[in-house]
């Protein structure tokens, strides 16, 4: 299970870099970050921990965006302003869940408003 996304007063920890790999090697099933090229299995599960922290840090940031622009794009006040039913559609989300992020983007642009306060979870 991810951890929960830091309170917007609270400091990111800055998680491992993910480090984009050649195409080449990208394209080798067997191949995933170098993570099969260490032998060592206590540093193995130190650099896959990294990775997998990077990734829950990069997700979860990544959805405060998307419910960002989701409540942009639902904003009453645009001329082209997008249903719960047309974000859903675009994001792949139901529309209840479409709901919810819109609400979510709009306590987190909110919080961006007063200074960081304010963060709340989606779910």
């Amino acid at each position: 299970m991810a951890e929960p996304t830091p309170r917007r007063n609270e400091p990111r920890l800055r998680p491992a870099p993910l480090l984009f790999e050649p195409a080449q090697v990208a394209d080798d099933p067997e191949h995933f970050f170098d993570l099969e090229s260490i032998d060592d299995p206590r540093a193995q599960l130190a650099r896959a921990t990294e990775l997998a922290h990077a990734f829950r840090a990069a997700a979860d940031r990544a959805v405060e965006f998307q419910a960002m622009a989701a409540a942009q794009l639902a904003d009453p006040r645009r001329f082209d302003r997008l249903t719960a039913a047309d974000i859903a559609e675009r994001a792949e989300w139901t529309e209840d869940y479409a709901k919810k992020m819109v609400e979510f983007g709009r306590d987190l642009l909110r919080g961006a408003e007063d200074g960081g306060r304010g963060h709340v979870d989606p779910v």
